[in-house]
C-alpha cells in the first residue's frame, strides 16, 4: 500500500516541529561544570558535570557532554573540582523542637550543673514573676563535675530553687526522656512525698523520700500538665508566631548544614496540617516527612485524613505513625532483657504497653501507614520484632512495608538476624554512639556493649538497611559530625574509638544519610542520589568525604546548599 504524499509531508512537518519544541524545552536552567560529583547512583557513581531544569536533574556526564544542554539563558557554574554530594536527609529528628531549642535556653554545651543554674538565674532576672522558664539539653553523664548531692548523678533542686523562688522552671533532659523542675514548678504540680510515680515513669527521690526535681519518662507529665495549662493562658497569636519563628530558624539551621530533607519523628495532627499549608504556600524550604504521633484512640478518629504525599510540589509528606516502647539509656529508661550493670535489679521502662502498640500497629495496617517505633533497649526491640512477626504472618506482604525501629541502639545478638527477613529498617543515629560512649559500658557492661550496642556492622552484614540522623535537638543537627561518628566511632574530643569493629565504611556512612534515608521514606525515586529525573537537591562541600583524612572530616564545611536547583544557603566569605 502506498502512503499518500500529503500525509508524508504532514508527518515530516510534525516531526520537525516536535524536535524543535523538545530542543527548546530541554535547555538547562543551571549547569554545574568541573566538579567532583559523588552521585550515590550505582549506575553512574561519579561524574564531572550535571544539567538542571525545572528543579530536577536533566543530564549527568562530562563537561563537554553537559554543555550541549546550555542555552542562551542557562546559568553556568564552574567549580574547579569542588566536591558535590546529594542533599543530605535527616533521618530522625524533631523539627519543631529543633526550632524551639533555638529560641529557649539551651544547655547542650554546659559542663556542670552550676553553669546551668547560672543560666536560669540570668533568664529569671529578665522575666516577670510567675513566667515559666523553659530550657533543654542538660545531661548529667556529660558534666565534667558531679554535683555533691546527687541521686544517680542527678542534682537536687535546691540550688535552682534558691535562684528562682518566683519562677516555675522546666528543663528537659537532652534525650527528652526526663526533665528537671524547681520547687515552684513542683508546688504548682502538687508534688509531695506521697505522690506516686505513674506507670512507665519515675519521680526520682532522695533517701528520705523527697522529690529531688527529676521526673523520668511518663512522670514528666506531672510537671508538663501545669506547664501546658499555663500556655493556654497566653495569647494564641503570640504562641503561633513563636512556633513559626522556630520553624524558620530550624529550616535555616538545616540548610546551613547541607540538609535538604528532614524526617520528623513525631508530629501532632495540628502540626501536620500546618506543615501541609506551609508546603502549599511555598513556605517550607526543606522537604519534610512527618510521622504523626498520638494514642490509638486519637489515631482511630483522625487517620482518615492521611496519608498526605508530596504536598506543595514535593515539600511535605505524612504517611507514617510514630510510637514508642521504652525510654532512653542515659536516664535508665531503655527497656532491657537483663538488669542495668550500674542499677542492679532494674530493667528500664516500658513506656507504651504492648497492647496499646498492637492497636496502633493494626491502625497502621488498616490505613496503609508506615509504623516507626522508638525502641532503644534490647527488650523493646525484641517486643517490636515480635509484633511485626505476628502481624506479617497474617499479612505476608508486611516485609515490604518498611516499618522502622527508631534508634535500635541495643540489640540482643539473636535479634540482629531477624530485621532483614521482616523488612524492618534500623533507623539509627550515628552521633548517639559516640555521645553516649562515656557511659554505655557502665550501663550495659563490656560484653553487651561490644556485641549489641550501636551494632552497625553486624546489622549491615545481616542485610539490614540503616538510615542515619541526629535526633536533634537531642544532639546537634550537624551531619558532618554524625558522619564522622558513623565511620570512626570516635568523639570529636577524643581519639579513642568505641568498639571500632562496628564502624561503617565511608560510602556506607554517606549512603545512610542519602539513599537509605530516601528508602526509609519511600522517596528513593525522587531523592537520595544525583540521578536524571530526581530532585536537584545537592550540597557543595569543602572536602571530599570519601578520600580526605579522618581529621579533615570534622573540618569539612558546607559551602552551598541547593534545593530544587535553587541556591538555598551559601557560606559567608
Amino acid at each position: 500500500m502506498k502512503t499518500p504524499k500529503a500525509f508524508v509531508r504532514l508527518l515530516f512537518i510534525a516531526i520537525v516541529f516536535i524536535s524543535f519544541q523538545c530542543s527548546q524545552q530541554q535547555k538547562a536552567d543551571l549547569i554545574i561544570l568541573d566538579a567532583e560529583i559523588y552521585t550515590m547512583d550505582t549506575l553512574l557513581p561519579s561524574v564531572q558535570a550535571m544539567a538542571i531544569k525545572d528543579g530536577k536533574i536533566l543530564a549527568m556526564g562530562t563537561d563537554e557532554e553537559i554543555m550541549k544542554w546550555a542555552g542562551s539563558e542557562t546559568e553556568v557554574e564552574k567549580l574547579n573540582g569542588q566536591f558535590i554530594i546529594p542533599g543530605l536527609i535527616e533521618g530522625h529528628a524533631h523539627f519543631s523542637y529543633l526550632g524551639k531549642s533555638l529560641l529557649d535556653l539551651n544547655f547542650m554545651n554546659v559542663t556542670s550543673w552550676d553553669e546551668a543554674v547560672r543560666m536560669v538565674e540570668e533568664a529569671a532576672k529578665k522575666l516577670p514573676e510567675g513566667t515559666w522558664i523553659e530550657g533543654r539539653g542538660w545531661h548529667q553523664e556529660k558534666w565534667q563535675t558531679i554535683p555533691q548531692e546527687n541521686v544517680n548523678g542527678y542534682p537536687f533542686h535546691d540550688a535552682l530553687s534558691a535562684v528562682t523562688p518566683n519562677h516555675p522552671v522546666i528543663l528537659r533532659h537532652a534525650s527528652g526522656h526526663s526533665l528537671f523542675a524547681n520547687k515552684k514548678a513542683m508546688d504548682l504540680a502538687g508534688i509531695q512525698a506521697e505522690t506516686p510515680s505513674p506507670s512507665g515513669g519515675v519521680i526520682v527521690r532522695s533517701s528520705d523520700g523527697e522529690a529531688i526535681g527529676v521526673f523520668e519518662e511518663r512522670a514528666m507529665s506531672l510537671i508538663s500538665d501545669p506547664f501546658n495549662q499555663y500556655l493556654e493562658t497566653l495569647d494564641e497569636d503570640a504562641l503561633q508566631e513563636k512556633w513559626l519563628m522556630g520553624i524558620k530558624l530550624a529550616q535555616e539551621e538545616c540548610l546551613s548544614h547541607g540538609i535538604t530533607s528532614f524526617q520528623d519523628a513525631g508530629s501532632s495532627f495540628e502540626e501536620v496540617e500546618q506543615y501541609r499549608k506551609m508546603a502549599e504556600a511555598s513556605d517550607l524550604k526543606v522537604r519534610l516527612y512527618a510521622m504523626v504521633r498520638h494514642a490509638s484512640d486519637v489515631l482511630a478518629k483522625e487517620l482518615d485524613k492521611l496519608p498526605i504525599i508530596d504536598a506543595g510540589n514535593g515539600y511535605f509528606t505524612c504517611r507514617a505513625i510514630k510510637s514508642e516502647l521504652d525510654g532512653e539509656l542515659g536516664v535508665f529508661g531503655a527497656w532491657k532483657l537483663k538488669p542495668y550493670a550500674d542499677k542492679p535489679g532494674y530493667t528500664g521502662q516500658n513506656t507504651t504497653s504492648i497492647e496499646e502498640l498492637k492497636k496502633i500497629a493494626d491502625l497502621a495496617v488498616k490505613h496503609k501507614m508506615q509504623l516507626c517505633v522508638h525502641a532503644i533497649g534490647d527488650k523493646a526491640n525484641r517486643e517490636f520484632l515480635n509484633i511485626c512477626d505476628s502481624l506479617f504472618k497474617i499479612n505476608p506482604e508486611g516485609n515490604t512495608w518498611r516499618w522502622r525501629s527508631e534508634h535500635a541502639q541495643h540489640l540482643d545478638t539473636a535479634d540482629i538476624k531477624r530485621f532483614a527477613p521482616l523488612g524492618i529498617l534500623a533507623s539509627m543515629q550515628g552521633i548517639h554512639c559516640t555521645s553516649d560512649a562515656p557511659f554505655v559500658v557502665k550501663r550495659l557492661g563490656q560484653e553487651r556493649s561490644r556485641t549489641g550496642a550501636y551494632a552497625w556492622r553486624s546489622l549491615l552484614d545481616a542485610g539490614v538497611i540503616i538510615n542515619n540522623g541526629t535526633d536533634a535537638p537531642v544532639e546537634s543537627i550537624d551531619p558532618i559530625e554524625c558522619f564522622y561518628a558513623s565511620v570512626t566511632r570516635k568523639r570529636k574530643d577524643s581519639w579513642k574509638a568505641f568498639f571500632p569493629e562496628q564502624s561503617m565504611t565511608r560510602h556506607e556512612g554517606l549512603y545512610s544519610y542519602t539513599m537509605a534515608n530516601a528508602m526509609a521514606a519511600f522517596e528513593e525515586k525522587n531523592k537520595g542520589s544525583l540521578s536524571v529525573g530526581k530532585y536537584a537537591d545537592f550540597v557543595i562541600l569543602s572536602n571530599n568525604l570519601i578520600t580526605c583524612t579522618e581529621a579533615e572530616i570534622l573540618k569539612t564545611e558546607v559551602l552551598r546548599t541547593y534545593v530544587g536547583g535553587k541556591l538555598a544557603y551559601q557560606k559567608a566569605n
